[in-house]
């Protein structure tokens, strides 16, 4: 993903004050962005990930993927 596609996803990804001990949340909701590799690194599928967390949409996963990868660089 080139870098300005992902700045453009990015603005889903937050710090929701009080909430999740300060860290950075998919839209100020309760799943934390370093979950979401973290789960799939343990076997959970994106079609998984999705069930459980019906409010949160494949390209939201998937933004937290590209923002973690983007980090790890």
């Amino acid at each position: 993903m080139a870098r300005s596609a992902l700045v453009t996803r990015l603005h889903r990804i937050n710090i929701e004050p009080g909430g999740r001990s300060r860290k950075l949340c998919i839209r100020g909701l309760r799943m934390i962005v370093a979950d979401v590799p973290a789960c799939l690194a343990s076997g959970t599928s994106v079609e998984e990930l999705h069930r459980d967390f019906p409010d949160r949409t494949r390209k939201e996963i998937r933004t937290c993927l590209a923002f973690a990868a983007d980090r790890g660089r």
